[in-house]
């Protein structure tokens, strides 16, 4: 393993400040969830630089307006809407299936945080498990090829969260049939499973030219928090804007420092701490990673497991 990541920027960097300077022309690049929240704005700094953007949204007509208004800001006119339902496996694979060509790019970007009530998908899959894990694991693996064929080595963004330290992934009972369904244990194992994700894809791809990674895009006021009142335990005054989300997933995807570096976890463009337990304040959350969630053995086992899961 290389040195630890770090960079000059911190959590009040934005993404068009983190990736100034990269050209990214010629470059393709799919943004999963970039019809609203930081996943606008990730779209928006890739296209800035030149990348061929495709918003892979469930909500084509909201992506439509983001993608011409993208277009309308950047000068970009290659910035382009595909439907991707996560939790619809045939939505998936006809979106593998319709992709042509390599990919340098891929932000798995979209997500639902703290569903209140238990809700499983028509497979019988928790929602958050299968929406922020699952659904990406199909996307992500349909898409190796096209990540392997990218000319300078491709790279993948595994949008997590400090949700992650509430809890590791159950992995005998994903879907709460046995143990009482909790909202915040749920996004919990769901934003563990991501990181896992890295970790795992990173090791079986390195040969492939292709480097995973997961980021903390930290606590933005966005709809994706609604159930929560935009926040994790965290104090308005340390909230984000959503140019700020996105800087972490920007940095991942462009910068020269994580060239050929994968199975990371980044927050604040940096290079989390890897602790053993949670603090109990706001404060403690920024910057660390819990080890579980990089743990090759419990990599190894979500990939079993995810594999089953789709098969």
């Amino acid at each position: 393993m290389t040195d630890r990541i770090t960079s000059p920027f911190d959590a009040t960097s934005t993404a068009d400040e983190v990736s100034a300077g990269i050209d990214l022309t010629g470059r393709r690049a799919v943004v999963t969830g970039a019809a609203s929240g930081i996943g606008v704005e990730t779209a928006r700094t890739l296209a800035r630089r030149g990348a061929e953007v495709t918003i892979a949204a469930r909500r084509v007509d909201a992506a439509e307006a983001v993608a011409e208004d993208i277009r309308a800001d950047t000068g970009n006119p290659a910035v382009r809407v595909r439907h991707l339902e996560l939790t619809d496996r045939r939505s998936v694979a006809e979106f593998v299936d319709a992709w042509s060509g390599p990919l340098d790019l891929l932000i798995d970007n979209a997500g639902v945080m703290m569903i209140q009530d238990l809700t499983r998908t028509p497979e019988g899959r928790e929602m958050q498990f299968a929406t922020n894990h699952l659904g990406h694991v199909q996307l992500t693996t349909g898409l190796h090829q096209a990540l392997a064929s990218a000319d300078d080595g491709a790279r993948v963004v595994m949008v997590s969260s400090t949700g992650h330290l509430f809890g590791p992934v159950v992995f005998d009972d994903v879907d709460y049939r046995f143990r009482a369904y909790d909202p915040l244990s749920a996004y919990a194992q769901s934003k563990t499973a991501e990181i896992l994700f890295a970790v795992g894809a990173s090791r079986r791809w390195s040969d492939d030219g292709i480097t995973v990674n997961a980021v903390n895009p930290g606590a933005i006021a966005t709809d994706l928090q609604r159930h929560v009142g935009g926040r994790l335990a965290t104090p308005e005054d340390e909230r984000k804007t959503v140019q700020q989300g996105a800087a972490t997933s920007v940095f991942a995807a462009t910068s020269r420092l994580l060239d050929g570096v994968g199975g990371r976890y980044l927050d604040d463009c940096q290079e989390a701490t890897v602790v053993d337990e949670r603090s109990p304040d706001a404060g403690g959350l920024a910057g660390s990673v819990a080890r579980y969630a990089l743990d090759p053995e419990g990599a190894d086992r979500l990939w079993s497991l995810s594999t089953a899961l789709l098969g």
